[in-house]
């Protein structure tokens, strides 16, 4: 029998999708930090959240 190939499961899976509507506005700052920041939009948004979460 062969070794497993593939991925290895995360210990974190990002199992949730989560939908959100922006105006064009909104939508055009994200881009231009994404873009500027050399990340993802659902890299900014997790770090929005855990900076509204850090401010208890």
């Amino acid at each position: 029998m062969s070794p497993r190939t593939g991925r290895p499961k995360s210990e974190n899976p990002k199992n949730i999708d989560v939908k959100v509507r922006f105006d064009e506005e909104s939508n055009k700052k994200l881009l231009e930090y994404c873009e500027y920041h050399h990340i993802t939009r659902t890299e900014a948004i997790r770090k929005a959240v855990d900076l509204l979460l850090q401010q208890k």
